[in-house]
């Protein structure tokens, strides 16, 4: 049967949730309540439907406590205890989190796993967990019930059947069945690992496998349906109600399945790491450029032409970017200016790009003109030199074993290419530990005789790594000396806290407008309607996350925030405080902002009013957190390195505080001045830093969150900022020692590392 002859709806673009900042892995739709997501970048977002536009989602909670990129998640539907239902969350940091999505909270941490958890699902009150440490593991209220090793390989995903079994899938190319602990029977048909399930309604077992194939299997184990057309590994699968299957791939499509046909590919501009359907037809695919996006029939729910058109343009750049021309990248290639530089000598050439083709000219000496010679292609010499995988060009494609029995694998490079950036994908993309990172390293420069290539001196395992398995090599191979390596140092990056409650705000604003209302010595203090309508226009920007790189902010926008801010009593400016906590995050109203910091230092002003004793703690709060979040732009830095001891000694309360939030703000804002002033290498901010660090780290009955932040702090300027002699001057060889001693594991590790670097000369 042709794709034609199929009664189809095609899907097109309904909407785009932006929020994460990489990678987006996972997808779990919750009933009717909304969607969550997990991404690499350790985060796990909750998106509920626009109130204001029904074809739109928008973040609505943000599920911060993963240490390492976040994958499977499972939905848990409200209850007495729970009215707003629970997230199950797996993750590369071996942990399984249970979170109240009322509260954004972690209400249970499984530890159990040794390596990255790759599957969670509900089995009644249980939870379910596969692991690439071959393990499943079943967990009641929170503690382990049993485990049992149920492939001899990693296992990659598991399911729960209608029927009460489950099925789990693995590197080892097999599917198994379970009833309890008892195999029923291995599925083999699959010629590499199987990476995805699914249940097919009423009929049987979905599998997505590295081979590029996906298979629907009968429970008895019998092949029904193979689905072939992908180019590459297939990440994910899933099945609606009405019999279409939507799958997910490295080769950038979600591609939808009918009777076996494939009857639309859905071109994104990244890999597809998952896809499923919402329970009314529409499509949610996860990609990793960071977006969410979301796929209908319905035509009243498609997105308007201008997204749309601006999708299509994302789309026609992102594969302009890959393509080549006479092994040149496209992109590379100047345009047409470059031919008003005359030449040097008779018949040079020069290629510029002219729209989506690359094009040769010579120099001719006697006309002092560029004579065009043609269009450059890749001819058959380029490509016959060049190998080939999933049908993309490389310098070089070698087969990896890994051994254990598992299939060789395919790792294609260039010679262009950064081999740390090779290595962290390729891992990644095969589900392999990434503590074999460097080992792959050292494979790919000794295979492509690159001997002069430096070495990444910041490299850590995120394991140990000391004695990690080199591929294509004996174990604990000799010659690779093992360098230091370090857990969870240096720190990259600003830590920032975005989530808000919008609507609690503006009701807190619009209470207090009341009251000023009411008193008729500060009536002519209250808000104007016009002044009301904006604050919830800003609000309307600040919520539509998904356009936070068109929307625009007016000046009278923040000259009103700013204006409250400095007329309103203490006591009524902290919803104020948070609005400008959130608008901070947006790049067009940091850039206002900042216009009026530079004029007069409205935002310094702000610190001293909120903080000045007795500080109110809502104040405290919101503004110590506002500003952490200017660590977001960089813009601000100049600001806050200039401003450094006047901010950390107005929060410096904080830590005496008994309110926890009070203490991680605190311990956040320190940790990401750390990061700042080690970029500045400025050596005075450092010290003050450090010593502020180490007054926290040294409090053993703080929130680990804390604690862990300002110890991540310490290290972090031990290894890479100018205050190392300091730091052991204050005897932080101590602290690492109690913190190393903890029961909590991440306070251990960190406790290790700085132990660590005390032992380095």
């Amino acid at each position: 049967m042709s794709s034609m002859e199929i009664d189809f709806k095609q899907y097109e673009l309904r909407c785009q949730l932006r929020g994460h900042e990489d990678d987006v892995r996972g997808i779990c739709v919750c009933g009717s309540e909304g969607i969550a997501t997990s991404s690499r970048d350790r985060t796990v977002r909750f998106w509920s439907l626009d109130s204001s536009d029904k074809r739109k989602y928008v973040s609505s909670k943000m599920l911060l406590g993963h240490s390492s990129f976040v994958g499977p998640l499972a939905w848990i539907a409200p209850d007495e205890e729970f009215p707003e239902g629970r997230i199950v969350s797996g993750g590369m940091d071996t942990m399984v989190f249970v979170w109240d999505l009322r509260t954004g909270q972690k209400v249970q941490s499984l530890k159990g796993h040794q390596l990255q958890v790759t599957g969670v699902v509900l089995d009644g009150g249980d939870i379910i967990s596969s692991s690439v440490d071959c393990t499943l593991r079943r967990w009641r209220k929170g503690q382990p019930v049993e485990s049992w090793e149920a492939h001899k390989s990693a296992i990659q995903a598991v399911i729960k059947l209608p029927s009460g079994e489950l099925v789990s899938g693995s590197t080892d190319t097999t599917l198994k069945l379970w009833r309890g602990k008892t195999c029923l029977h291995t599925f083999s048909g699959h010629t590499d690992t199987v990476r995805g399930l699914a249940v097919m309604h009423g009929l049987g077992i979905l599998s997505a496998s590295h081979d590029g194939s996906i298979m629907l299997w009968a429970q008895s184990g019998e092949v029904l349906m193979v689905m072939v057309g992908h180019t590459s590994i297939v990440y994910s699968v899933d099945a609606h109600v009405s019999g279409l299957i939507v799958s997910g791939s490295e080769d950038r499509f979600a591609k939808i399945w009918k009777d076996g046909v494939c009857v639309q590919s859905l071109e994104h501009p990244g890999c597809v790491w998952d896809a499923k359907f919402l329970e009314n037809g529409d499509i949610v695919t996860a990609c990793s450029d960071g977006v969410v996006r979301i796929w209908t029939v319905d035509q009243e729910n498609i997105a308007d032409p201008v997204e749309l058109e601006a999708y299509a343009s994302e789309l026609s750049e992102y594969k302009l970017s890959r393509k080549s021309v006479g092994g040149l990248k496209l992109v590379d290639l100047p345009g047409l200016e470059a031919l008003q530089i005359p030449g040097t000598s008779d018949g040079q050439t020069k290629i510029v790009r002219e729209g989506d083709n690359g094009v040769a000219y010579s120099w001719n000496m006697r006309e002092q003109k560029w004579d065009k010679i043609g269009e450059v292609v890749d001819g058959p010499d380029d490509s016959m030199k060049r190998s080939v995988h999933d049908g993309v060009q490389y310098d070089y494609v070698f087969d990896v074993d890994i051994g254990d029995g598992e299939p060789i694998r395919k790792l294609p490079y260039n010679r262009s290419d950064n081999p740390y950036d090779t290595a962290d994908k390729w891992l990644l993309k095969e589900n392999l530990p990434l503590s074999y990172r460097q080992q792959i390293v050292e494979f790919i420069l000794q295979n492509t005789g690159q001997k002069d290539f430096n070495i990444d001196p910041t490299f850590r395992d995120p394991y140990t790594g000391s004695s990690a398995y080199v591929p294509g090599q004996p174990s604990y191979a000799s010659g690779i000396s093992a360098k230091p390596t370090f857990k969870h140092i240096p720190k990259r990056g600003m830590l920032v806290f975005d989530a808000a409650q919008f609507d609690g705000i503006l009701k807190k604003i619009s209470e207090f407008n009341n009251t000023l209302l009411a008193d008729l010595e500060k009536k002519d203090l209250s808000l104007t309607e016009p002044e009301i309508s904006r604050l919830g226009a800003i609000v309307k920007i600040l919520k539509d996350t998904s356009h936070y790189h068109t929307s625009r902010f007016a000046d009278v926008d923040i000259a009103l925030l700013l204006k409250l801010l400095k007329s309103w009593p203490v006591a009524m400016i902290f919803p104020v405080i948070d609005m400008l906590r959130m608008t901070v995050l947006h790049p067009d109203g940091a850039t206002v902002l900042f216009r009026h910091v530079e004029v007069n230092d409205a935002v310094m002003e702000m610190i001293m009013k909120a903080t000045t004793d007795p500080a109110l703690p809502a104040n405290l709060l919101t503004s110590i957190r506002a500003v952490t979040n200017f660590f977001k732009n960089s813009s601000y830095y100049g600001w806050l390195q200039k401003h450094r001891s006047d901010i950390l000694d107005a929060f410096s309360s904080c830590l005496a505080s008994p309110n926890k939030n009070l203490q991680l703000a605190y311990s956040t804002l320190i940790l990401n001045y750390a990061v700042l002033l080690i970029e500045k290498k400025d050596e005075e901010g450092q010290s003050h830093v450090l010593s502020a660090a180490l007054e926290i780290a040294e409090q053993e009955t703080l929130e680990i969150d804390s604690r862990f932040r300002a110890l991540v702090a310490i290290g972090s300027l031990m290894l890479e900022g100018l205050v190392k002699k300091l730091a052991m001057d204050f005897d932080v060889g101590n602290i690492a020692k109690a913190a190393k001693a903890s029961k909590e594991a991440k306070i251990a590790e960190i406790g290790a590392d700085i132990e660590l670097l005390t032992k380095q000369s």
